[in-house]
């Protein structure tokens, strides 16, 4: 069964309600037009900015990508996927220092890693909703945070892991320009992975799970099995911008499994927009692009620009960045249908 279930009563089924309609209700024309400026702005990045930078903005629009299929697909908010980033990092670093392995293959075995640690951390954590749920991520992140502090012998402890290396099969790979088109394709399969889940009839049975999760239920639908697997896949996507960030840092730091990394991925969500997917993109940019600025200038305070940023971003703009533009863009192609009509 694929039908979606609404919150409303007696409301129809119908696709997840977010920025993505928008799109989706575009004309062909304007919708290949949207990804070919995608594409071309994806191209172009590392020539308009410093390279690691660009880098770093698609490692945290995977993972904002990843908190936003929970968050905004399924309804569970994680406090706890800084978690599956950074034991992807450390996965991938050592993989890729000990066994000398090409960097893509030192990602993707780190991703798996990060889903297989999301597993059991998934089945406890889903059996609860709400704060519970988001604690619960939290505690189990914070423990992982320990044992790698404690574990130095091959963690590196307070230190990280350093001199991690990036190989692709002789190619040298030291000039950060390089590395970033290396980099590209892995993000961009990345990304296209959580636009073809969110657009399946798995995706959609998600949106009525969160929506509604007893109706759900009542139409037979394994909850908790639905909810774990998103769970496992945001974790493993989260996991490949992990395994990217350290490859771009050549270096493994303990704040990566901090949970002020789960909290900026929340904020990235929330300012780019909940629901809309391509909001963690686009809050990924602007946020890593303010802090790269402010670093720059000088300035250290740079939490307390990004934290006013995010509370003038839920009053002002509840719908987050891009969740604002689609919603603009919904009202007015409504619009000029009924003046057609």
């Amino acid at each position: 069964m694929t039908t979606v279930v609404d919150s409303e009563p007696g409301a129809k089924p119908g696709p997840p309600r977010s920025g993505l309609v928008a799109v989706a209700r575009a004309p062909w024309w304007l919708r290949y037009a949207l990804l070919a400026v995608g594409l071309g702005v994806a191209l172009w990045l590392p020539n308009g900015l410093y390279p690691p930078v660009a880098v770093d903005i698609l490692c945290w629009a995977l993972f904002a990508v990843s908190v936003d299929l929970l968050l905004g697909f399924t309804g569970l908010m994680s406090f706890g996927h800084a978690a599956f980033w950074g034991t992807s990092a450390y996965v991938a670093g050592i993989v890729a220092t000990k066994a000398g392995l090409p960097f893509p293959v030192a990602v993707l075995i780190g991703a798996v890693a990060a889903a297989v640690l999301a597993v059991p951390i998934g089945y406890l954590a889903v059996k609860r909703t709400g704060i519970y749920f988001a604690m619960v991520t939290l505690a189990f992140a914070q423990m992982i945070y320990y044992v790698a502090n404690k574990w130095s012998t091959v963690t590196g402890g307070e230190n990280g892991l350093p001199s991690v290396p990036r190989e692709l099969g002789g190619l040298d790979l030291s000039d950060e320009y390089y590395f970033y088109y290396a980099a590209l394709p892995i993000a961009l399969l990345g990304l296209w992975a959580a636009w073809r889940i969110v657009n399946s009839p798995f995706g959609r049975v998600l949106v009525g799970i969160r929506d509604n999760p007893a109706r759900a239920r009542a139409l037979g639908y394994p909850v908790h099995r639905y909810k774990l697997t998103a769970f496992v896949l945001s974790a493993f996507l989260a996991g490949v911008g992990g395994g990217l960030f350290v490859m771009n840092h050549e270096s493994v730091a303990l704040d990566a499994l901090h949970w002020t990394t789960s909290g900026k991925a929340v904020i990235v969500v929330v300012l780019g927009g909940i629901g809309t997917l391509w909001g963690g993109v686009i809050g990924a940019a602007f946020l890593v692009r303010l802090e790269d600025w402010l670093s720059f200038s000088g300035f250290e305070q740079i939490g307390l620009v990004t934290g006013a940023i995010f509370v003038l971003a839920v009053l002002l703009f509840r719908k987050g960045i891009w969740g604002t533009v689609a919603t603009l863009a919904q009202r007015r192609m409504a619009r000029r249908r009924q003046s057609d009509s």
